[in-house]
């Protein structure tokens, strides 16, 4: 069968995603504004999903947030297409023997018609820009109305096309990397484990348009709007007062504007409509 170029993309992002599966941890495990990013995520989810309830999470690489919410009471289906990655994630569901509440599926969002596990489910959840991974959001969204209860809810973590701390980088001289969103129409070549695929950049209102007439919007949070993003590099390490002045800044502007919108990252929690 021949590959939409939509379909290859993905598959080279599931391929180098897999090459990194195995040092995946290593890299993240320590970095402290990493941390901070996945407590504010899972801390919104939280706030959503009834104590024992059943979530989808795609692109759900090692598994760190499925076993987070799974030891919580919580049931989780966790799909990715890197094959390393699931390996990777059943090696902790064995470790921690929580068999009973995490299962997994290899399956790309785009298909997620094909799902075994159907559901449907209390919460679907993507974590970290996964789905910037593709130009057929539209696809993966129109997919979600028929995987939830009434009155489910979706989280998304999705990197917007306006980054604050991204377009400082002119100052630096950086100009490629300060307005590599902005121009974006097209996507933006990423490389990983010597592997290149293409990023999109969505805006909250993609999101919301996409959603209006089986959802209703929850909550839009900025995610390092005023905490620098994770790539530069120990940052809270090198100074850390600092880094807890911006930490609590951000803890309390987080949902206002224009900071909701103009971070590295925005987490999107939409509820479907009964």
């Amino acid at each position: 069968m021949i590959q939409t170029p939509s379909q290859l993309n993905e598959q080279k992002a599931g391929e180098a995603f897999s090459r990194q599966s195995t040092i995946f941890d290593k890299i993240y495990g320590d970095n402290t504004i990493v941390n901070y990013k996945r407590s504010r995520v899972r801390t919104h989810v939280l706030n959503y999903i009834k104590p024992g309830g059943t979530i989808l999470e795609l692109n759900s690489g090692t598994g760190e947030d499925a076993i987070f919410f799974a030891q919580k009471g919580h049931r989780v289906h966790a799909t990715d297409i890197a094959a390393g990655m699931q390996q990777q994630l059943r090696q902790k569901v064995e470790k921690n023997k929580l068999e009973d509440y995490v299962s997994n599926e290899l399956c790309s969002y785009t298909q997620l018609q094909q799902l075994k596990n159907k559901g449907p489910y209390d919460h679907i959840f993507s974590n970290f820009a996964g789905l910037n991974c593709t130009d057929e959001l539209d696809k993966v969204l129109s997919s979600f109305p028929d995987l939830l209860k009434p009155n489910g809810v979706v989280t998304m973590v999705i990197l917007p096309k306006f980054c604050l701390w991204e377009l400082l980088l002119v100052f630096k001289g950086k100009f490629r990397t300060a307005f590599r969103r902005l121009f974006s129409k097209k996507g933006r070549i990423a490389h990983l484990e010597g592997t290149y695929f293409t990023c999109w950049y969505y805006n909250p209102s993609y999101i919301i348009n996409q959603l209006k007439n089986s959802f209703d919007l929850l909550s839009v949070e900025g995610l390092c709007t005023i905490v620098p993003p994770s790539y530069i590099e120990r940052f809270a390490e090198k100074y850390p007062l600092f880094y807890r002045t911006l930490r609590n800044a951000e803890d309390k502007l987080k949902g206002t504007w224009p900071w909701k919108y103009i971070g590295d990252y925005y987490i999107i929690s939409l509820k479907k409509k009964a």
